[in-house]
């Protein structure tokens, strides 16, 4: 771990990698002292916000090097359930770079429980890890000029979903209603650092363009 100062209210924790960041970040997020405002993860680092005028910086740099981190199987976090159209476009490439085929893709994506890492790239857009290591594709070559809102996409180690209508380049393998941000909503971010997220097929019928759920949406 390396700490460098980031302005008067901030320090920058570095890490040699993404699994070092998740499990301090979970150990530092379950026991901020007064006058620490924000944890900010990402792929490397965890931006820790403070108050000076409640905390000295020396005070918070102790605790992020005295802090040790924490399993995963340790912290209690929220868990959101996210219904998916499995129809992308993608989807069929996906199964053959794979060898999955398009139901072994589906079934991959739904049988494990994804974390949230971070958040990044627009409002409500969150980089999910901890998925089936079959999974791993590269981003497209060519990125599409505009991806629609609700797109479950496929990118690396990761998966996410476009919280809004954007460019992209990730493989979109599904759709969801599901809000990903609303400015109204306290958070307003759906999915949260640290936050399991497990993905529910719902059925899709590719002539008639219906679907049903498999089972009762449940909040979130």
């Amino acid at each position: 771990m390396r700490i460098l100062p980031n302005g008067d209210a901030a320090l920058l924790a570095e890490f040699t990698s993404l699994d070092d960041v998740l499990a301090h970040y979970r150990a530092l997020d379950a026991d901020r002292p007064h006058g620490v405002i924000d944890l900010v993860p990402a792929a490397r680092t965890v931006l820790v916000r403070f108050e000076p005028r409640e905390i000295r910086g020396d005070t918070v740099r102790r605790w992020i090097t005295e802090t040790p981190p924490a399993d995963a199987d340790t912290v209690v976090a929220d868990e959101v359930v996210i219904d998916v159209r499995y129809d992308g476009p993608d989807l069929t490439e996906v199964g053959e770079r794979t060898g999955l085929g398009a139901d072994g893709v589906i079934s991959a994506h739904t049988g494990r429980v994804w974390t949230v890492a971070f958040g990044g790239f627009a409002p409500g857009f969150a980089y999910l890890t901890g998925g089936d290591d079959r999974l791993q594709v590269s981003r497209r070559e060519s990125p599409r000029v505009a991806v629609p809102a609700g797109a479950v996409g496929l990118a690396g180690e990761f998966s996410g979903i476009y919280p809004q209508r954007s460019p992209g380049g990730w493989q979109l393998i599904g759709t969801t209603d599901a809000e990903l941000w609303q400015p109204d909503r306290t958070p307003a971010a759906l999915l949260r650092p640290g936050a399991r997220v497990r993905f529910r097929p719902v059925r899709h019928s590719r002539v008639t363009g219906s679907s049903a759920p498999d089972a009762q949406p449940t909040d979130g």
